[in-house]
């Protein structure tokens, strides 16, 4: 190739992310990311439930119906959400073709999402796309048989995916406020959904000084197994180091930071943000785990954030997955499969996401219950909540 033909190459850089909404939750998960204009992704929405398809924003719908269910729905059971995405198998992967990452998102404890999600994570990895799941406990009032089959739903789902963050409803009720009614209970659990998605895709596509590029990501998700990540935003005096405190100290978050063995940190602020700053922040956080994590951080700096800095955090490895196969061809899926491979005698608790995107000029509610456990106060000079609630910003949802 001449020089002049080799000056011509152009690169295709940008990462092909598709977003897959499964069942009802998923989908008005979908449909609320696209109200808030997540960018650079391309959304999909599966459901056997037609008329609640008709209402989805996604770029790309499939339908797992056929003649003799009439797009009614799979009826809470996850085994019929199964053979309906088996059915439509080739349709799922159509959809997924090209695609670097791929997001699993679904409420779980149903019929579609709990029963497809699987399936479609499978797919999505056998394609070589990396596959995160982020989905949602049911709350307490939807009941046990419900919980019973979310526990049994986000064990098939984790076995086939490279990452899995499991948000809990119940946490998301517990910080709202008392008076909240049951719609917008739902709509926090979609908001939820929406903030685990993003917390990941805008450390990709977000234009960066220091950029965290695909590969970066992928260097921490991959096989990683149960995953977290957190957010957190701070104004005024050690405003970096206390956004990375808000970040890895979110109540949302039921397990400890200390056992990942990989962790993303992206600094994000003013470009009047200082390097003694940043480092402020990125050793908050390497402070608060495994002493050989490995550690990627990027900084984004734009003046529109003004005087405010975010951190946002994505750890995994906490469960040390170790050359975890990819998937073989599609055998009947059933909700109840056990593992193939023993557990680990140990296993630590599954953790959940942490503080949200989505945070501008909102404000810390400081009777919000602490994690246990979770930021040793050795760790960090900056113990409890020791400044002034607009210094700090949590998304509008908790409050």
């Amino acid at each position: 190739m001449s020089d002049k033909a080799q000056n011509e190459v152009t690169i295709d850089d940008r990462t092909v992310i598709k977003v897959v909404g499964v069942g009802g939750a998923g989908g008005n998960a979908v449909n609320r990311m696209v109200a808030e204009g997540l960018k650079n992704v391309e959304f999909v929405a599966i459901n056997t439930d037609a008329k609640d398809l008709m209402r989805s924003e996604a770029d790309v719908k499939i339908a797992l119906s056929d003649e003799k269910d009439r797009g009614l729905g799979a009826g809470a059971d996850p085994e019929k959400g199964a053979k309906a995405a088996q059915d439509h198998q080739s349709d799922i992967e159509e959809a997924l073709k090209g695609a670097d990452m791929v997001f699993v998102t679904c409420g779980e404890g149903g019929g579609t999402g709990t029963g497809a999600s699987p399936l479609v994570a499978r797919c999505a990895r056998q394609l070589g796309a990396l596959t995160i799941a982020v989905v949602t406990r049911p709350f307490s009032f939807e009941g046990p048989r419900r919980a019973a089959s979310a526990a049994s739903g986000i064990e098939n789902l984790s076995k086939e995916v490279d990452a899995i963050i499991v948000i809990p409803n119940d946490r998301l009720l517990e910080l709202a406020d008392h008076t909240i009614t049951i719609i917008d209970a739902f709509k926090t659990a979609d908001s939820a959904l929406l903030a685990g998605v993003q917390g990941i895709t805008d450390i990709i596509t977000s234009n960066s000084y220091i950029h965290t590029d695909f590969a970066d990501v992928t260097a921490i998700l991959k096989d990683s197994g149960t995953a977290l990540f957190g957010i957190g935003a701070a104004r005024g005096e050690q405003r970096a180091a206390k956004a990375a405190e808000i970040s890895i100290s979110s109540p949302l978050l039921e397990a400890q930071i200390d056992g990942a063995h990989g962790i993303l940190v992206n600094v994000a602020g003013p470009t009047d943000l200082s390097m003694l700053e940043v480092n402020e922040a990125v050793k908050v956080v390497s402070s608060s785990i495994h002493p050989e994590a490995q550690i990627i951080w990027g900084l984004t700096l734009n003046d529109e954030f003004g005087d405010e800095v975010r951190v946002t955090v994505i750890a995994a490895g906490f469960e040390l997955v170790k050359d975890k196969p990819m998937p073989t061809p599609m055998p009947t899926l059933t909700t109840d499969a056990a593992p193939t491979t023993p557990e680990p005698a140990a296993q630590p608790a599954e953790s959940e996401p942490s503080n949200l995107p989505r945070v501008p000029e909102l404000h810390l509610d400081t009777q919000a219950p602490a994690p246990s456990g979770f930021a040793p106060e050795h760790h960090s000079p900056y113990q409890g909540n020791d400044f002034e609630d607009d210094e700090q910003i949590i998304p509008d949802f908790l409050r």
